[in-house]
C-alpha cells in the first residue's frame, strides 16, 4: 500500500481570505472580460491572462500598458468592474468552500480581495457562500496586490498580529502581498503551486479547522 502523506498543520490567530480562485471559482467570467479586454488592445490573451490574476484591474492595465495615463487606466476599471459584477454566469464556489466558512463561524477572518465592494458581493452570492463581517476590497485600500497593504488592514481590523495570521491565497500577486505582510500564506489550487507559498491544498475540501481551547489558536489541518 502506498504511504499516507502527512498532513501539515499551522497554527493561527486569524485567516485572511482571497476571494476570486480561493473562495469563489470566478475563471469563466475572468478569462470572459479580459481576453475581449486583450482583443481591444491589440494584445496576446495568454499573457493578459497571466498578469490579471490577485490584482485591481487598473493596476493590471498599468503592468499591460505601461505607457497608458493612469487616469485612463482608472476609468477604464471602472467600465470592467461594471462588466464584471453584472456577468456571473459560471461563477460557482470553490470545493469545500463553503464548508470552509461555516467551521470559520466565532473564529477571527476577514475577506481580503482585489473587487470592489460591489463585485465582491455579486460573486459571493452568486456562489452562494456568506460574507465574512470583516472585509477588505478595492476601496479600503490605496495600492493592489501585490502591495500588503489589503492584509495589513486586514489583521488591524481583527486586531491580531500580522504574524498571527493566514493567509488563504490563489495568485502569485495576492502570495506576494501575504508574504510581504510578514504573513503566513496557504495555496489554494494549482495555479498558487508555483509561487511558493507555504503550503498548497488542491481545494478547500483539503482544509480542516479545529478551534483550540481557550487560548484563540486555530489549527489547519491542510492535506
Amino acid at each position: 500500500m502506498p504511504a499516507t502523506a502527512t498532513p501539515t498543520v499551522l497554527t493561527a490567530r486569524a485567516l485572511l481570505l482571497d476571494m476570486d480562485g480561493t473562495l469563489v471559482d470566478s475563471d469563466a467570467v475572468v478569462e470572459r472580460i479580459w481576453r475581449r479586454w486583450a482583443e481591444r488592445h491589440g494584445l496576446d490573451g495568454d499573457e493578459v491572462m497571466r498578469v490579471v490574476h490577485g490584482r485591481q484591474g487598473h493596476a493590471s492595465m498599468a503592468v499591460l500598458l505601461p505607457d497608458r495615463p493612469g487616469k485612463q487606466n482608472l476609468a477604464d476599471n471602472a467600465r470592467m468592474l461594471a462588466e464584471e459584477t453584472a456577468d456571473t454566469d459560471g461563477v460557482t464556489e470553490v470545493p469545500g468552500a463553503g464548508a470552509f466558512l461555516a467551521a470559520l463561524r466565532g473564529i477571527p477572518h476577514a475577506l481580503v480581495t482585489s473587487a470592489d465592494d460591489a463585485l465582491s458581493t455579486a460573486r459571493m452570492n452568486a456562489a452562494r457562500l456568506p460574507l465574512p463581517a470583516v472585509r477588505i476590497t478595492a476601496e479600503s485600500v490605496s495600492a493592489s496586490k501585490p502591495d500588503p497593504e489589503g492584509f495589513l488592514k486586514g489583521a488591524a481590523e481583527l486586531g491580531v498580529d500580522p504574524a498571527d495570521c493566514v493567509v488563504f491565497e490563489d495568485s502569485g500577486a495576492g502570495i506576494a502581498a501575504g508574504r510581504a505582510a510578514g504573513m503566513r500564506v496557504v495555496g489554494v489550487g494549482a495555479r498558487a503551486a508555483v509561487h511558493g507559498p507555504d503550503a498548497v491544498v488542491r481545494d478547500l475540501t483539503q482544509v480542516a479547522v479545529e478551534a483550540s481551547d481557550d487560548t484563540g489558536t486555530v489549527r489547519l489541518r491542510l492535506g
